[in-house]
């Protein structure tokens, strides 16, 4: 394998259970985003961006779907003879075999693949963010501040610290003192943003010592990240101030392709000397019928609009049949919504049929066994791919409509379900 100054490494084997039904069949980098792309397309177009050629993609969960999709890695130029795009699941070994157990396991399974590439740095990535950063800036702090370890950190507000991990550095310079992940009083609002650049000599120590752990999570910011503080390595913080999302919730992914409609001009998908590439079936212009309205919303190729939709992101192929009105929605690809179909706040599931005269949304009152607040929240409603939904069911605000689920017969708003 040709050498290379630094290897990507994009961690997407994750499940991504808090996204529902939406990742039952597809892992979480899998998922439609943004009414052309999916979420892996941001991690991948940000080293093609950053010149950076050679980049594993570690699956795992559902990988059918990501593998497809990624492919040869043509669409973000990692189609390489030197270097390139290369999917690395987990694979058996002579006397042991393991998944991943970890972020940081992961990596240490894979630490052969990186020798080969022979490189002095390493970039870790997750593979579920929304954002645009160019790693070139970051990998050349570290080399300036001969750092052990860089990670890329942004301010969030005081009462979401307690998700992330937290730390702080040394006052006047980007030297990391602390960090805690996950704290449940945090001390500080700098989050890390889950993209770290480590010298690769000093990192594959420390996979091996943390392999060697049997307390461990194996773990980056549980495990990895403390254990170079407390030997005294040099970690550094590199600030990004840019639009960053982790979209692992229901929330934080209807929220985030809203953003696109309500603040394009911070995530900025038209910029030219920034593109975020991805890999688009083929399909026709997209179609707005006479008695079509459209408003502040996105749609892509093959979408055949006869009806309203407002402040909606829409996948290619979507059908919003006449008489039907669709707001504050996320269609994924192939949905189709029915004359007289009433859908608020809701993310529908690819190939998904609504019926007509369907009702759901945040606007939508009662009781249902659907009901999930547990994963929908703020009056989103989620409707797995692949079903009719019967004519005229009602699906009230945050409810998951899971076709396994197991409901009365008199609840049920499932008519069939069919392979997408």
């Amino acid at each position: 394998m040709a050498k290379a100054q630094v290897v990507a490494m994009i961690l997407a084997g994750g499940q991504g259970s808090r996204l529902g039904v939406l990742t039952k069949n597809i892992a979480k980098p899998a998922v439609p985003f943004g009414s052309r792309y999916r979420i892996i397309d941001f991690p991948l177009s940000n080293c093609a961006n950053s010149g950076i050629e050679t980049v594993g993609v570690l699956t795992q969960y559902q990988p059918l779907a990501l593998n497809t999709y990624i492919g040869n890695g043509h669409p973000w130029d990692l189609d390489r003879n030197n270097g390139g795009a290369f999917i690395l699941p987990p694979f058996q070994k002579t006397g042991k075999s393991d998944w991943y157990k970890g972020t940081a396991n992961a990596i240490y399974q894979n630490r052969d693949f990186i020798d080969d590439c022979e490189p002095k740095y390493v970039l870790i990535l997750s593979g579920d963010h929304i954002y645009k950063m160019n790693y070139a800036e970051m990998l050349r702090q570290h080399i300036e501040n001969e750092a052990d370890a860089t990670l890329a950190v942004l301010e969030v507000p005081w009462e979401e610290a307690s998700r992330f991990g937290i730390l702080n550095t040394k006052e006047g310079t980007d030297i990391i003192t602390e960090f805690v992940e996950k704290p449940a009083k945090p001390e500080s609002n700098l989050a890390s943003m889950g993209v770290y650049i480590f010298t690769w000599d000093v990192l594959r120590k420390a996979l091996i010592a943390d392999e060697d752990d049997p307390k461990s999570n194996n773990d980056f910011g549980k495990n990895i990240v403390p254990m170079l503080l407390n030997q005294g390595s040099k970690l550094c913080a590199y600030r990004f101030s840019g639009y960053w999302k982790d979209v692992g919730t229901i929330s934080s992914l209807w929220e985030s392709n809203m953003d696109i409609l309500d603040r394009p001009h911070e995530i900025n998908l038209i910029d030219r000397s920034w593109r975020i590439y991805s890999r688009n079936p083929v399909k026709p212009s997209q179609f707005l019928g006479d008695s079509a309205e459209v408003r502040g919303s996105a749609l892509t190729d093959g979408c055949q609009i006869f009806g309203s939709v407002q402040h909606s992101v829409l996948s290619n192929s979507v059908t919003v049949e006449k008489g039907a009105y669709v707001k504050d929605c996320v269609l994924f690809p192939g949905v189709t919504v029915k004359a007289g179909a009433h859908l608020n706040r809701c993310i529908v599931a690819s190939g998904t049929i609504i019926g007509e005269n369907v009702k759901a949304g945040s606007d939508v009152k009662g009781k249902s066994p659907y009901i999930n607040e547990k994963i929908c929240q703020e009056g989103i409603v989620v409707i797995e791919g692949g079903l009719k939904i019967k004519d005229g069911a009602v699906i009230p605000a945050n409810s998951q409509v899971d076709k396994d689920l197991n409901v009365p017969a008199k609840d049920n708003v499932i008519e069939e379900v069919f392979r997408v």
